[in-house]
């Protein structure tokens, strides 16, 4: 960018009047216990009045993992003015058993799904093998969700996209070729996983848009919320941690204080940069913590719409906002 030229990120709200530029979207995963779900509520209850564009649920496969997505999912539909998208994946499941939750969420009223291979059963570093009647990959999910949502008017499909590639992929350009087959077989979005170095994103929208794919490719933004727990994640996910972001968190093991400081000055850093080249969508890991996401929307121009609080106060009452959250992870998906 011109170093003369006026930064676009200190004009994203020009006036209190002026409607935001910025489009955002939030992650959450389903919460395990009451304590936990407690912490997703408030972080829904602070977030919800930012008008997202659209709130994920994470999945797991069979049993109580993905009925507690379920669960989820209909609760916001019920209790919010929020739009869900519920994530779905292959794992071990035929196409009959993954078409039954396709048609669940539909009769539920969710109308967009984001679609993801998903983990191996034993987690990440485990071979992925298809469910000898499942769906293969993505690509051949995204598909099935397609033919299954023509019964219910259509489905929106968003899917996955991997900025350092995916674990399992041989190169990037193959990579890129999966992605190709997503959106050949109905994708209308792809979600980043996440990064710290804005140049990776960008080299990769230049490789994917080289390739013909002229869907938005939207970039997922982590805050850390805890770097040992962030690296961890991202060794197992394939994505970078550059010397620069572990140097800041240095020395901070026993510090919460400055450690939440440091966090909020380096999601701001990288999504400032962002909109400075152009980017104005944003979708945001947001752990089920509400502070450091909030903090980052404000920075890029959003304020609570008072005529759209999500949360019904009749269902859940005054919530304590935004103390108590817990963290979870996302899975690597594909």
């Amino acid at each position: 960018m011109d170093a003369g030229a006026p930064r676009a990120s200190r004009f994203v709200r020009a006036s209190a009047d002026a409607p935001c530029a910025i489009r955002v979207s939030f992650e959450f995963f389903p919460p395990k216990t009451a304590e936990m779900e407690q912490a997703l509520w408030e972080a829904i209850a602070r977030l919800a009045p930012l008008s997202p564009n659209f709130v994920s649920v994470t999945y797991g496969a069979g049993g109580s993992t993905r009925e507690r997505t379920h669960a989820t999912v209909e609760r916001i539909l019920a209790e919010t003015m929020l739009t869900p998208a519920a994530h779905l994946t292959c794992v071990a499941a035929a196409r009959a058993e993954i078409d039954a939750v396709i048609a669940a969420y539909a009769q539920a009223g969710v109308r967009h799904i984001v679609a993801l291979r998903g983990d191996p059963p034993g987690g990440a570093g485990e071979r992925y093998t298809p469910h000898p009647g499942g769906y293969r990959n993505a690509a051949d999910l995204v598909a099935g969700i397609k033919r299954c949502g023509e019964q219910c008017g259509g489905l929106e499909v968003s899917v996955a996209a991997y900025p350092e590639k995916h674990p399992d992929s041989p190169s990037i350009a193959a990579d890129i070729d999966m992605l190709k087959a997503k959106v050949d077989a109905g994708a209308r979005r792809a979600i980043t996983q996440f990064f710290f170095d804005n140049n990776l994103y960008f080299r990769y929208l230049d490789r994917v848009r080289a390739r013909g794919i002229d869907i938005p490719i939207v970039p997922g933004i982590l805050p850390v919320q805890n770097f040992k727990a962030t690296r961890n994640f991202a060794a197992r996910c394939g994505a970078s941690v550059p010397a620069w972001l572990a140097e800041r968190f240095e020395h901070l093991d026993d510090d919460a204080a400055t450690r939440k400081l440091i966090a909020a000055a380096v999601a701001a850093e990288q999504v400032l940069d962002l909109v400075d080249r152009g980017v104005r969508d944003f979708h945001f890991y947001t752990m089920n913590r509400a502070d450091l996401v909030y903090a980052i929307c404000h920075l890029l121009g959003l304020r609570p719409h008072q005529d759209q609080i999500s949360v019904r106060d009749e269902a859940l009452g005054a919530l304590p906002l935004p103390g108590g959250e817990r963290v979870g992870v996302r899975g690597l998906g594909r």
